[in-house]
């Protein structure tokens, strides 16, 4: 009773500004990488003409489109004008990466998640974005939209989990696995949820502090892309304690029972 009454105070005091600081965490990783993409355009489509072979306008255009896919996707959704078009444009730049960096699949994927809790806060419950589904009651489109943005929160999750065997990392590991299960079924959501917001963070301003490692180093970029990629999580997890875990979930069945 007493952490609900924190958690209900707390949304009482952050309501005004919590959706906006979740959407601009949860978008971070596409906005750093169109900014990176700005700064380093020749570089960027030297790579991708390099790698795939595919001509000097070719590379133009995938940078290109990469650039203003992302940075245009993540103004719309700061700025809430077309916020489903720019989540579908951000799932499309999601797409054609995964299809020319499978390496990072799982990330991407992940990222995914995070844009389906966005669509899920962004549509309005009277306005179905499923015009001309047979009603489902309780277990409408937005909830499963939720469910599914809270289960790929998890792969999001995996990829920072660190395997090695030094006793901080194994802490870290378990505490972390053990909070996001709670939000993936949907018990006590909001509560792990912020728990785990709070750890993360920590985490990431102290394993990941880029801005101390020379721009020159390979370092710094590793840790810049590490810091986003957390923060991107952390945009999720906040977006979950904003909306709660919707009607599939067992915070929501235990009231019916």
């Amino acid at each position: 009773v007493l952490h609900n009454g924190l958690i209900m105070q707390f949304l009482r005091v952050t309501k005004q500004y919590l959706p906006h600081l979740a959407r601009l965490c949860l978008i971070s990783t596409f906005l750093e990488d169109g900014i990176r993409m700005w700064f380093q355009w020749y570089e960027q489509r030297d790579y991708i003409e390099a790698t795939w072979n595919c001509g000097y306008f070719l590379a133009t255009c995938f940078v290109l489109l990469n650039l203003l896919g992302q940075l245009g996707g993540c103004v719309l959704i700061l700025s809430r004008n077309f916020v489903q078009y720019a989540c579908f444009g951000l799932f499309g730049i999601i797409a054609l990466q995964v299809i020319c960096s499978s390496e990072i699949y799982v990330l991407n994927l992940a990222l995914g998640g995070g844009l389906l809790l966005l669509l899920a806060e962004s549509r309005s419950e009277g306005k179905s974005m499923f015009a001309g589904v047979p009603s489902m009651g309780e277990s409408s489109p937005k909830q499963y939209m939720q469910l599914g943005g809270r289960v790929l929160l998890v792969l999001m999750f995996m990829t920072l989990l660190h395997f090695d065997t030094s006793f901080f990392s194994i802490l870290q590991n378990m505490v972390g696995t053990a909070l996001i299960i709670l939000v993936a079924v949907g018990f006590k959501t909001k509560l792990a949820a912020l728990t785990l917001v709070v750890w993360l963070f920590a985490i990431n301003v102290y394993f990941n502090a880029f801005w101390t490692v020379p721009a020159y180093k390979p370092m710094h970029d590793f840790l810049k892309y590490d810091f986003f990629q957390t923060m991107s999580v952390i945009g999720g997890l906040l977006l979950v304690v904003a909306l709660g875990p919707g009607g599939v979930s067992m915070d929501e069945k235990k009231k019916e029972w």
